[in-house]
């Protein structure tokens, strides 16, 4: 979020998912075509917590990813800087330990997870390099880190017909399902705008985690990035 048509102050980004917390979930489902869910056990397994592992959920909106690390039995902070979203969510999930939190200053001591994951997230992020560099601080030595996030269709022409989806057809149905289609259209900016997945790899990598790879989903519109912490 460093291009300037994207400039937004974190205080602004978090009222603007506070705005679309009560039907974010339904409305996520909805313009993903059913996708999401395919994309989040995507990412779960490739996590791969065990019982007794702590992981760190970020960027966890109305807890449901969480909600499905806990009841596999791991030990999940849910993690979001919209107070909103995690009302929501702890009215649907009181037992989970959602906390307040910057990705870019964690409130979480050195090496206190044995995994952390972020899904849709980064791109909301003001400084991604120095939340990468957190995510790392506040990760154990060996530990793993798992983002799931928008990518680069990698066939020109499908690029080309998703690119169509995101600017003509994505507004029109958020207007069917969202009150705020100002935040969907943000949506569409931030994701047009984020890099591709060689990109984002060579940026894990500078922030310093090591065994960085990827693999796409759905042609490339989500790209799912694995890394570990140097032990």
């Amino acid at each position: 979020m460093s291009r300037a048509s994207l400039e937004k102050k974190p205080r602004e980004v978090a009222r603007m998912f506070d705005g679309v917390a009560q039907r974010y979930d339904v409305t996520n489902d909805v313009l993903s075509l059913g996708q999401d869910r395919i994309w989040r056990v995507a990412t779960r397994k490739a996590v791969g917590a065990r019982p007794g592992e702590r992981v760190l959920d970020l960027a966890a909106g109305t807890g449901t990813s969480s909600e499905e690390y806990a009841d596999a039995g791991i030990d999940v902070v849910p993690c979001d800087f919209s107070t909103g979203m995690m009302a929501v969510g702890k009215r649907r999930r009181p037992d989970l330990p959602f906390v307040a939190g910057d990705a870019t200053a964690l409130p979480f001591a050195d090496a206190s997870f044995d995994a952390v994951t972020i899904s849709f997230g980064l791109r909301n992020v003001v400084d991604t390099g120095r939340a990468l560099r957190e995510m790392l601080r506040v990760t154990r030595p060996g530990g793993r880190l798992v983002i799931c996030e928008f990518s680069r269709p990698t066939w020109a022409p499908f690029r080309a017909v998703y690119e169509t989806y995101l600017r003509q057809v994505l507004p029109r149905m958020a207007s069917l399902v969202s009150s705020n289609t100002d935040a969907y259209g943000y949506l569409t900016d931030s994701i047009l705008s984020w890099p591709d997945q060689q990109g984002l790899a060579r940026t894990l990598q500078r922030a310093g985690w090591r065994q960085v790879g990827y693999r796409n989903l759905s042609g490339g519109i989500v790209a799912l990035h694995r890394a570990v912490r140097p032990a």
